[in-house]
């Protein structure tokens, strides 16, 4: 691969124009490969302001050390960038984040400076369309010390198109929630500010609605970050934080949030309080 070195923090709007011309049918982005670029970003310090705005948003302690979520919202201009480069197999605008990995090291101060690596790896095809995963490492000096792959999809139709669902696992929901969050559009509006993703689905009704949902829907990286306030003094230094998206929150929304406390750590998971889906379902490992 070759290595790109940036020498700022993309622009978001800059990134967003590109996002909205590649969602384009007549120039959009399409292709069968992937760009063989990592993008490379050193010394990167941490806003303590946004810090605690973040922590404030997300329902999360401010500290000295930074939340294992927080990180994907420092990453994600680099990580826009490159789902807007050329090569790129498919528009990042209405791509669907459908999953997050996450592997924390160990605790990262608020202090430290950051090397940012962004790639592109495993094109694939899936019965709703195409997978692929973007892979970020952050390292301190030569010291890794976070690892995230996020797994998105764009729907379209491929060689495994009709192929038959695959059965559910069963599923132990408890009787009773941890507990129970409320998400409006003013907290989805906050949330957007300080991490950059403004993508028209979350602060637009009519962006929204472009895209098929009824109304906005709250950020999937709000939701991982907001399912851990569960947990919060309970979480190793070394973890892995796996999360599965499932059916958007609409805003307003009533979530239930269970946290059960297994062998080897932690099963989260965000559901409808009536009907009992999953908006999310995570592993603390």
């Amino acid at each position: 691969m070759a290595v790109i070195e940036l020498d700022s923090v993309p622009s978001i709007l800059d990134v967003y124009s590109r996002a909205v011309l590649s969602a384009l049918p007549v120039v959009g982005a399409s292709g069968t490969s992937l760009p063989d670029d990592t993008l490379l970003l050193r010394g990167v310090r941490v806003d303590q302001d946004n810090l605690a705005e973040y922590a404030k948003v997300c329902g999360l302690r401010f500290g000295d050390t930074l939340p294992i979520t927080y990180l994907f919202t420092l990453t994600f201009p680099v990580v826009m960038k490159l789902m807007v480069s050329k090569g790129f197999p498919f528009a990042a605008m209405g791509s669907v984040h459908a999953e997050n990995v996450i592997e924390h090291r160990r605790p990262i101060s608020a202090g430290e400076p950051l090397d940012i690596r962004v790639h592109a790896a495993d094109l694939r095809e899936h019965r709703k369309g195409l997978l692929v995963d973007v892979v970020t490492e952050i390292s301190v000096g030569r010291e890794p010390v976070w690892h995230q792959r996020s797994t998105f999809l764009h729907q379209q139709r491929t060689s495994l198109s009709g192929t038959p669902k695959p059965e559910p696992e069963p599923e132990h929901i408890p009787a009773v929630p941890t507990s129970t969050l409320r998400v409006d559009q003013k907290t989805i509006d906050r949330y957007a500010a300080v991490s950059g993703d403004r993508n028209p689905i979350h602060v637009s009704r009519l962006g929204a609605k472009a895209f098929g949902f009824p109304r906005t829907i709250a950020h999937g990286m709000w939701s991982a970050a907001a399912a851990l306030r569960a947990v919060e003094g309970r979480i190793p230094d070394k973890v892995t934080y796996a999360v599965r998206f499932g059916k958007p929150v609409l805003l307003p929304a009533t979530v239930n949030l269970y946290a059960q406390h297994v062998a080897d750590g932690w099963d989260l998971s965000l559901r409808h309080p009536t009907e009992q889906y999953p908006h999310l379902s995570a592993t603390l490992r």
